[in-house]
């Protein structure tokens, strides 16, 4: 089915976030859009999918123009969209999720349950997938919920797909696999938009690039472009994708964690007997395929887990035992990997979000007094310096695009004075722009002394980062190994492999 978007016009009050943008994908074509955060694709595809109404312009399949009142009529005309942040009901299983909004009823007006149980067998046996149509949404690992969300979509026919950043939790050897089910679906005719900030994705599967920045086209690009032309394109800058790293300096530990586990709400044993220290001055990034004990492991070490044994001592002071707010008190600095849940409040301001671990004191509060001139010049220049995109600082941060998100996460934890730094997907969902902001930040943090924990499933980010590298296998740590050491010794180690093995077959 041919897709063609003609001058969408989308306004939030004052803000443009579509700027009369045209795109036009053809039958069995895979097309990415590329842009910043904030740049406004999420919203044209939220456009397109009847999630919001265009202001100006028309949607047009095979030629005839479409009125999308809501979801529902988008997917009647064969249009099927996988979410960045998962539209999912964890309290259902994965049939009941796959057939909501599409219920079918048997004799006597019971849910027919057994059809979409086949279904979701069915699309995992025709793509690899490994889901139990039974299994509780809430209890899968982020990466097994993602396949759910594209079961959904393929579950219904789609002749056009849009993918929102679907690898954004998917593991190496996943996003593999979702490149070849990509390339299936454009075999059998179906058009695909594709939107993601990496790079390597969009000049492995994509056939067209349309860059949008600001809201508005800025051209097309080639899979052919490097990844500097494409990231200049994308934030009309020259970008270094390379971080300006120098070797580490480190100190004295100043982290040591001994024989840690931690039981998990179903009683199940996610970190078992983990030990590592981190010194001053120096990144610990911990590797490993998702869900494999890295969640539950940093949730221990700032407070977050209820039934942990073991040590965990920042210069000296047991942390274990300390609730949330007595360990950032103690200087820890904690950037959650689930942004919208953990790390912020979505109906409260962006300057409300950014005092929200300083809320007891001074300088934002005195005498009992909250300070709104200071907590006001402090979010502006926050918002300056970490170039967080808003209306401003009384924006609702759930109106704001992840990226943007994110840096509300970081200008708040980084602007305090830290004797740890705890960083889980620092930049889970981020572009090429934010990306290079982020990791020059934790950076500069390593280098002013302080130790720095980043927990990632991005073999990049642990590269460009790592001064060592911890990998998790199963709640174990499998090795502790140099930040140099080769990415196919770390791709076994994620898969079991003891490092010296690792290192022998590789």
């Amino acid at each position: 089915m041919k897709l063609e978007l003609r001058g969408i016009t989308k306004r939030f009050g004052s803000l443009v976030a579509n700027d009369h943008i045209d795109l036009t994908v053809e039958p069995g074509e895979i097309h990415c859009l590329l842009g910043e955060n904030g740049a406004g694709k999420s919203t044209l595809m939220n456009v397109l999918y009847g999630l919001y109404q265009a202001d100006e312009g028309e949607i047009l399949l095979n030629d005839e123009v479409q009125h999308f009142s809501g979801p529902g009529d988008a997917m009647n005309a064969g249009i099927g969209m996988v979410h960045q942040h998962f539209m999912l009901i964890p309290v259902f299983t994965v049939a009941e999720n796959v057939m909501l909004g599409h219920e079918q009823t048997k004799f006597g007006g019971l849910l027919n349950l057994d059809d979409a149980r086949a279904k979701v067998r069915e699309i995992s046996a025709r793509f690899g997938f490994d889901v139990d149509p039974d299994a509780l949404v809430e209890d899968l690992p982020v990466g097994v919920q993602q396949r759910v969300e594209i079961i959904k979509a393929l579950s219904r026919d789609a002749s056009v797909l849009v993918f929102d950043e679907p690898t954004a939790v998917l593991t190496p050897q996943e996003t593999d696999e979702l490149m070849a089910i990509m390339r299936q679906l454009k075999q059998s005719g179906t058009s695909i938009v594709f939107i993601t900030h990496k790079l390597r994705e969009v000049r492995e599967v994509a056939d067209r690039i349309t860059v949008i920045r600001l809201g508005k086209v800025v051209g097309e690009a080639s899979p052919t472009d490097t990844n500097e032309e494409l990231a200049s394109l994308m934030v009309g800058r020259a970008v270094d994708l390379m971080i300006d790293k120098g070797p580490a300096k480190p100190g004295e530990v100043a982290l040591r964690v001994e024989g840690l586990s931690v039981i998990d709400h179903r009683n199940q044993l996610v970190v078992n007997n983990v030990s590592f220290d981190v010194r001053e001055g120096e990144v610990l990034a911990i590797a490993g395929v998702q869900g494999n004990g890295q969640t539950e492991l940093t949730e221990a070490i700032v407070g977050l887990q209820p039934k942990v044994t073991g040590s965990i001592s920042l210069g000296g002071r047991s942390l274990r035992g300390l609730s949330v707010r007595q360990t950032l008190d103690a200087g820890v600095g904690f950037v959650p990997e689930d942004r919208k849940i953990d790390g912020l409040v979505a109906e409260m301001t962006i300057a409300e979000n950014l005092m929200l671990d300083r809320s007891e004191g001074e300088p934002f509060v005195k005498a009992g007094t909250l300070q709104l001139k200071f907590r006001s010049e402090f979010a502006e220049e926050k918002v300056r310096e970490f170039d967080i995109r808003a209306q401003g600082i009384d924006t609702h941060v759930g109106r704001l695009s992840g990226g943007n998100q994110q840096k509300v996460v970081l200008a708040r934890e980084l602007s305090r004075e830290l004797r740890l730094l705890v960083a889980a997907q620092p930049t889970r969902g981020l572009d090429v722009g934010s990306i290079e902001f982020v990791h020059t930040r934790i950076v500069e943090a390593r280098d002013a002394g302080v130790p720095v924990i980043v927990v990632s499933t991005e073999l990049d980010e642990v590269v460009a980062l790592a001064d060592r590298i911890a990998v998790m296998y199963r709640g174990g740590i499998v090795g502790i190994v140099p930040g140099d050491t080769p990415r196919e010794v770390l791709g076994l180690m994620m898969a079991g492999e003891h490092p010296d093995t690792a290192g022998e077959a590789a």
